[in-house]
């Protein structure tokens, strides 16, 4: 109750079926008259750019597009694209996609205006100057990225990521339409959502930042998510559904942005840079491992988090009911058919001990956690997703 509440958010969220049809004309609010879309192949193949696209260009708008970004974006393809950008003359740039496309665009916009290289600015507040005006525009329900601080870039020589912390990185429009989300398939709709689902939980239970507004998100994405992720996977057309998951996504996005994540990230990282396991699908199999370990750091967070996913846990004592939080998600993974093990992910035994040594090293992560977390801890948990 001491403690001043900072809480950032785009200019403008714009949010709901169709959102997306109001992109010309949000644009051209902005003064823009040459655009540059950031996306990936993906998205372009799917008509969602085209469409973006040919919104834009009805609104007097020229339109280039970048189609480069690549799952997991590394320091080249992040360079690619501002490359792109400084051959153009663009006022605005929207990024469509997932957390990878707006993250690249978002950097993009502040690489413009701000000298020297991507790897000068990773870190807290080291963005000197804002960037162009950026519009970002999520096609999976699950980053958040179109309404967060932080941009992520893997680092291969590292086996970790970097990442970009500035007010500037948050974009002055975020559209999210759940239109978008219906082509998503199964597979990428159950990854994506165990991400959300992760920021939700590690906003919520965050050591330091979480807090009675971060809260009030984190508390409604885990209930909108727990509810409907089952459903958007087995029916990717059930419009209520889709709605849930991109609203879900969006809160979980603003508790994220305004408290932050906490030891599953520092643990999933290694997987997607070392062994490319898609992010949410890392962050999905280490989750109820890592929460189960936490339970003791906040008993009544997580006893509310099975509450919040549905579970009846009124008649138990504290501890117990804080313990179904963990097999809750844990059932949520088994119905979706989502990677139970490392062994599922053909990650060797033999790969823990470098795996635990590169997330040990992810100490802004970890001491945040809302239990601290040693090494032999890390190995443990690893050992544990056998």
């Amino acid at each position: 109750m001491d403690r001043i509440i900072s809480f950032r958010t785009p200019n403008h969220i714009s949010a709901g079926f169709g959102a997306s049809e109001r992109l010309g004309a949000e644009a051209r609010a902005m003064g823009a008259t040459q655009v540059l879309l950031v996306t990936d192949k993906g998205v372009a193949a799917s008509g969602i750019a085209e469409n973006l696209k040919n919104n834009l260009t009805k609104a007097g708008i020229r339109v280039e597009v970048f189609d480069q970004v690549k799952p997991e974006p590394d320091f080249a393809c992040q360079d690619a694209s501002i490359k792109f950008a400084k051959q153009g003359k663009f006022d605005v740039i929207v990024g469509a996609g997932g957390g990878s496309a707006m993250d690249v665009a978002a950097v993009t916009a502040v690489m413009l205006t701000n000298p020297g290289s991507v790897t000068d600015y990773v870190g807290a507040d080291l963005v000197k100057k804002p960037g162009i005006p950026t519009i970002l525009i999520p096609t999976t329900a699950g980053t958040g990225a179109e309404v967060t601080p932080m941009a992520v870039l893997a680092d291969p020589a590292a086996k970790g990521k970097k990442v970009l912390i500035s007010p500037y990185i948050i974009p002055r429009l975020a559209i999210v339409d759940p239109y978008l989300h219906i082509s998503m398939p199964p597979s990428v709709t159950s990854s994506s959502g165990m991400d959300a689902l992760a920021h939700a939980i590690e906003a919520f239970t965050h050591f330091t930042k979480a807090n009675v507004m971060t809260d009030l998100f984190a508390k409604e994405a885990i209930v909108v998510i727990g509810r409907s992720i089952r459903t958007a996977v087995a029916k990717g057309d059930n419009l209520d559904a889709r709605y849930d998951m991109a609203m879900g996504s969006l809160f979980a996005g603003l508790a994220l942005a305004n408290a932050g994540v906490t030891a599953v990230h520092a643990l999933s990282y290694p997987l997607g840079v070392e062994y490319h396991v898609a992010h949410g699908v890392a962050n999905g199999l280490l989750l109820p491992y890592v929460m189960e370990f936490n339970i003791l750091g906040n008993i009544s967070k997580f006893a509310m988090i099975a509450k919040l996913l549905g579970e009846t846990v009124d008649h138990l004592p504290l501890l117990e009911q804080a313990q179904r939080a963990p097999a809750a998600v844990k059932k949520i993974l088994f119905d979706m058919k989502m990677a139970h093990s490392l062994t599922d992910l053909n990650i060797p035994e033999s790969a823990i001990p470098e795996m635990a040594k590169a997330a040990s090293a992810n100490t802004r992560l970890l001491s945040v956690n809302p239990r601290t977390m040693t090494a032999e801890d890390i190995e443990s948990i690893y050992r544990k997703c056998l």
